[in-house]
């Protein structure tokens, strides 16, 4: 094999691990927070804790990097949902599973960017940028296919969405998908 075809796998076997961690520290995100510990991380992706600081070498870093990969993930899941789920509905129920657990690293993002707002700033706009196309491309397809009403605006559903993720840290009872759940049967209902 010639040496750019070398450097070409190692290229591509970096970002393939590269990938695997950041899907890991997001699992890990999603279910400790964001201050969870690294190790935790690094033992979920198979790796060692110094191979997450040459890759990040600050937690914040490492969030900001793991924001990116959700967001990427919600935007191409949207249109492969639409195609394999039920119906669009379901399509939409699916997609606003993985947009919760975004929200939860992306809450956290915010405290692990204290002194960086326009660094946050810039990240919520492509955030916005990437997301509610795909969401209004889902809830649209719902709406066509008569499973929900058609006063639903999307930005309004994502916000309300994101306000109910925000207190998720509130009290030990307090369960967001539940509440999400909820409002999705209220979807169904309106017209």
């Amino acid at each position: 094999m010639s040496g750019e075809g070398t450097a070409r796998k190692k290229r591509a076997d970096a970002l393939r691990n590269q990938q695997t961690l950041l899907a890991a520290a997001a699992e890990v995100f999603v279910t400790s927070g964001v201050d969870a510990p690294i190790r935790e991380i690094a033992a979920r992706a198979g790796v060692g804790v110094g191979t997450i600081y040459r890759h990040f070498p600050t937690r914040a870093d490492l969030v900001v990097a793991v924001y990116r990969h959700q967001v990427e993930a919600c935007a191409e899941a949207g249109p492969k949902l639409l195609e394999t789920a039920g119906s669009p509905f379901e399509a939409l129920r699916q997609w606003i599973d993985l947009f919760v657990d975004f929200l939860v690293t992306k809450h956290g993002l915010a405290e692990a960017m204290q002194s960086d707002a326009g660094g946050f700033e810039a990240l919520h706009t492509y955030f916005l940028d990437r997301l509610e196309p795909v969401a209004t491309q889902l809830v649209e397809a719902a709406v066509e296919a008569g499973e929900i009403g058609s006063r639903v605006e999307t930005y309004e559903l994502m916000r309300g969405i994101g306000n109910l993720c925000i207190g998720r840290g509130g009290g030990r009872d307090y369960d967001p998908r539940r509440l999400i759940e909820l409002l999705l049967l209220g979807l169904q209902r309106s017209g």
